[in-house]
């Protein structure tokens, strides 16, 4: 899965950490205790750069695969489907209703009934922000300093330092 090689999503270990990952939301998703639910999920996730912080709600499928570097801001109701890397950089901006997804699957209808799975990092790079109810897809990148607009979707490549927007998401104007 994280080779980006296919997989079946059914594998027992894979469906006991989406459970234990769904529990583990459902915890925090509760968790008043702000200090108490960083320390939570600085522990749940790859890596949680100092200063970084994630509101509530929050969903994720694993968890260990998120990485953020610090002082990162997630707002409230991020869908996060990690069964690859996803890693934001230094200073990243994450709107509300944001969803960063690496759960990809085959083009060829046969393999997807027959239960095949893939998985692509996303990447974000240092002093990014990522616009309300914005879609990342499976396998982009997107250069520091960008900013993604509102209800984008992302479904290739954003170069540094640009404003994209639009569905699908292009590069509209350089910063």
């Amino acid at each position: 899965m994280l080779a980006g090689l296919p997989y079946d999503a059914l594998d027992p270990e894979l469906v006991d950490g989406r459970r234990a990952a769904r529990a583990l939301t459902q915890e925090l998703n509760r968790e008043l205790d702000e200090p108490r639910r960083m320390e939570r999920l600085a522990g749940a996730f790859g890596g949680f750069g100092e200063g970084s912080f994630v509101e509530v709600p929050i969903f994720f499928d694993y968890g260990c695969n998120i990485y953020l570097g610090r002082d990162c801001f997630i707002n409230a109701n991020a869908v996060i489907l990690d069964p690859a890397r996803i890693e934001l950089g230094d200073r990243v901006q994450v709107a509300s209703g944001v969803q960063l997804l690496a759960a990809d699957h085959p083009r060829e209808a046969t393999r997807r009934a027959a239960g095949e799975e893939l998985a692509r990092p996303v990447m974000v790079g240092d002093d990014v922000w990522i616009g309300a109810g914005a879609i990342l897809c499976p396998g982009v990148e997107v250069g520091a300093g960008s900013i993604i607009a509102a209800g984008s979707v992302v479904a290739g490549d954003v170069p540094a330092g640009v404003m994209a927007a639009g569905v699908p998401c292009r590069v509209v104007r350089e910063l």
